[in-house]
């Protein structure tokens, strides 16, 4: 069983709004090499695993990287933070916009999902 504490395990600080950055964030968030790929390659992957240990070591591995997750989506949410909608479609992001709004979602920097 886990205990969930309500805070980042690394302190998230972003000062300025940066929206062609948060473009690369989001990338982090779900792209093709990104957190949320990894954690369901080895959330996966424990299920071909023949020993006990190794399903538990997959999937803390798989959890731990889930939880970078919230980190990614911490900094994504900072970086867009009071942006305008003209801000976001100069950045590329007008369709990300239009379906997504300001949250982070499972894509990658060109709004593949």
């Amino acid at each position: 069983m886990f205990m969930y504490e309500k805070k980042l395990q690394y302190p998230v600080r972003v000062t300025n709004r940066d929206v062609r950055m948060a473009r690369n964030i989001l990338n982090q968030y779900g792209g093709p090499d990104g957190e949320f790929s990894a954690s369901m390659n080895y959330l996966t992957q424990r299920f071909c695993m023949p020993l006990n240990e190794l399903k538990g070591l997959l999937t803390d591995i798989g959890t731990e990287e889930l939880g970078h997750m919230e980190m990614i989506a911490t900094i994504f949410r900072k970086l867009i933070e009071g942006a305008s909608r003209e801000e976001l479609e100069a950045a590329g992001f007008d369709g990300y916009y239009a379906n997504h709004t300001f949250c982070p979602f499972y894509t990658d920097a060109s709004g593949v999902t």
